[in-house]
């Protein structure tokens, strides 16, 4: 089997695993709000950036994952 043909094997995982992360922490932000509704400016602040950081790990990944489809 030739590596080409596992590239979208590849990107459904990233994608998939991007999902259940940025699921799991968006799920427990809302936890969190929903406790204590007092601090969902802090805990917004708090949950934003890792977001962010996943949400680029994950484009990253399937950028390079592309590159390497490409380029073979």
């Amino acid at each position: 089997m030739e590596a080409t043909a596992l590239m979208p094997i590849g990107f459904g995982l990233i994608t998939i695993g991007a999902a259940l992360g940025i699921g799991k922490f968006a799920s427990a932000a809302a936890e969190s709000i929903a406790r204590q509704p007092e601090a969902a400016d802090k805990i917004t602040g708090a949950v934003n950036l890792p977001l962010f950081l996943l949400e680029g790990v994950a484009i990253l990944a399937e950028v390079f994952t592309f590159l390497m489809l490409i380029l073979k």
